[in-house]
């Protein structure tokens, strides 16, 4: 009897300690990043965020532009990711760094680990763009061109408006009537702009009386 109940007592030790091993919190890797270089050479960083749906953002640099890619998808149903995280994250690491474009090249992540796991285990690419690096410098060069253009713009139309000289026309005899009003026009369209044309003909036909 005796050894029945020490029996009992090491089965509920085991019991308990296997219960305990289930509570463990799993290992996460949230806000961790991982830095690589691909198969051309191109500086990428891949971070990772979530908790059941885990999303990855991979953001790269290359020759005068820089291009990013997101995943997203459910790796903790896969039993080995849920053990070690870290490294599923390392494996898509090193499977990155044989491409020659992060992002271009791949639309599913795979790893060796999860392989045999549900397909919503795998990471499926959901979002990407690219950025040329000189986008900004060639913003603020349209904005001064721009600029250079209008202040051009402004100063012809002030140089157009100004009126040229009128000669001095000694005035003329009374008498000559619409001769002279003709005549007036007719000096007032060669030397004054064109919306000023009524004023110089009436200010001439002062001048000739």
């Amino acid at each position: 009897m005796k050894s029945f109940a020490l029996l009992l007592l090491v089965l509920s030790c085991c019991s308990m300690g296997g219960l305990g091993q289930k509570l463990k919190p799993k290992k996460r890797s949230n806000g961790e990043e991982i830095n690589f270089r691909t198969k051309t050479k191109d500086v990428c960083t891949m971070s990772m965020s979530g908790d059941e749906e885990m999303k990855l953002r991979i953001e790269c640099r290359s020759q005068g532009m820089s291009y990013w890619c997101e995943f997203a998808g459910k790796p903790s149903v896969c039993r080995a990711f849920r053990n070690n995280p870290k490294i599923y994250w390392n494996q898509i690491a090193v499977e990155l760094r044989k491409l020659p474009h992060a992002c271009e090249s791949t639309q599913v992540l795979k790893t060796t680990m999860c392989q045999k796991a549900p397909a919503e285990a795998l990471m499926k690419q959901i979002a990407a763009g690219v950025e040329p690096e000189d986008l900004a410098n060639q913003d603020r060069s349209v904005q001064k061109t721009s600029t250079s253009m209008r202040g051009a713009e402004r100063s012809s139309v002030n140089k157009i408006g100004k009126p040229p000289m009128l000669p001095l026309i000694k005035p003329a005899q009374h008498g000559q009537g619409s001769e002279n009003e003709m005549e007036a026009m007719k000096l007032a369209q060669e030397h004054c702009w064109e919306p000023l044309h009524d004023v110089c003909s009436y200010i001439i036909g002062i001048f000739r009386g």
